[in-house]
């Protein structure tokens, strides 16, 4: 008999695009699966959308707002998977993701944490480019957690599939964090496996919405104390499994890449990443933004240049999803689709 794998999704104002999420979890070819919604107190219709797809396989709770992590541990206490899929609910499966998964699974042990391709999107799925990096291979945990230093990279939360061995080994999501959590999280199952396998074929659809989602961390000084937590926690994690010159160095280029998160609104963090830095032998320096903000800098300040660049970006994003968004529909309508 096939081993059942849970597909947990948290949801909080979630409406727009809960929808095609649960389909993509209903539309897996690999058919021992249960799907649980967990909504999170929200203000929109997303209980709703989410209560048209209830059925012996899907289940829906909801509960008051408690926030990404304990919606998690709420979902994850549900399951009654053997493997345990997460999928957050603006993102999409490929339809063949897990069997993929679970047939390359079966050579492994329990504790190998699988993974997968995955590529980001707006609206249009088809436009997605999955681009390989340096994580998409075969390694042990510590090459993983070094090479993820080293070149500033990350895998998106659903292209992982976890054993219900491994799921319990590394313990509930820290409610904690309001930043990093998935970092933090999977530096954990991580650190509890004997190796990663990467398995081609189907992947993941990472939708880029707009910067309210969790992993944003803008000026919130809360998520900013978050995010260097988990990236301590997490170089602690990597020296766990070995403390060499290579590992202590990925460790500081980490800590270099993420200084402009806290520089300079924050100056008490930017002396702890110091201090840190120090500690492994390293020294930060002042993070450096692009040439077309340097006068900004000169005249007004870094926070000002810093700021500008900040709501540039933000600009430059939201046209390039009002453009992919009027596509969308366009396409929608050319197939026959109302919108």
């Amino acid at each position: 008999m096939k081993s059942l794998v849970s597909i947990l999704i948290p949801a909080y104002n979630a409406q727009e695009f809960l929808a095609d999420t649960v389909s993509s979890a209903l539309g897996q070819t690999w058919a021992s699966k249960e799907v649980i919604i967990v909504n999170d107190g929200s203000r929109d219709e997303t209980l709703n959308v989410a209560r048209q797809f209830e059925s012996p396989s899907v289940k829906v709770i909801t509960q008051e707002n408690q926030g990404a992590a304990a919606t998690r541990n709420k979902a994850l206490s549900l399951a009654q998977g053997e493997f345990i899929q997460w999928l957050d609910a603006d993102d999409l499966l490929g339809s063949n993701k897990i069997a993929c998964q679970m047939e390359a699974g079966v050579r492994c042990s329990r504790r190998t944490l699988l993974s997968s391709p995955w590529a980001s999107f707006m609206y249009r799925r088809h436009r997605a480019k999955f681009r390989p990096t340096p994580l998409w291979e075969d390694m042990d945990p510590l090459e993983w957690m070094t090479r993820k230093m080293e070149h500033n990279l990350y895998m998106q939360t659903a292209t992982w599939l976890v054993s219900r061995e491994l799921t319990d080994a590394a313990g509930p999501w820290n409610k904690e964090m309001l930043g990093d959590d998935d970092g933090e999280y999977f530096g954990r199952v991580l650190m509890a496996s004997d190796a990663v396998k990467f398995v081609q074929g189907s992947g993941v659809y990472y939708r880029i919405v707009p910067s309210t989602r969790l992993s944003h961390i803008g000026r919130d000084p809360r998520k900013m104390e978050a995010q260097l937590r988990s990236m301590e926690m997490n170089v602690g994690y990597l020296r766990s499994l070995e403390d060499s010159p290579r590992v202590r160095s990925a460790c500081v280029t980490y800590l270099q890449n993420w200084l402009p998160s806290f520089y300079p609104e924050r100056p008490d963090l930017v002396v702890r990443a110091q201090e840190l830095a120090q500690s492994l032998g390293g020294q930060l320096t002042p993070p450096r933004l692009p040439w077309k903000y340097a006068w900004i800098q000169k005249v007004f300040g870094w926070s000002a240049a810093k700021l500008s660049q900040t709501y540039y970006n933000r600009l430059k994003t939201s046209l390039g999803r009002g453009w992919d968004k009027a596509m969308f529909r366009l396409d929608r309508r050319e197939s026959g689709f109302s919108t």
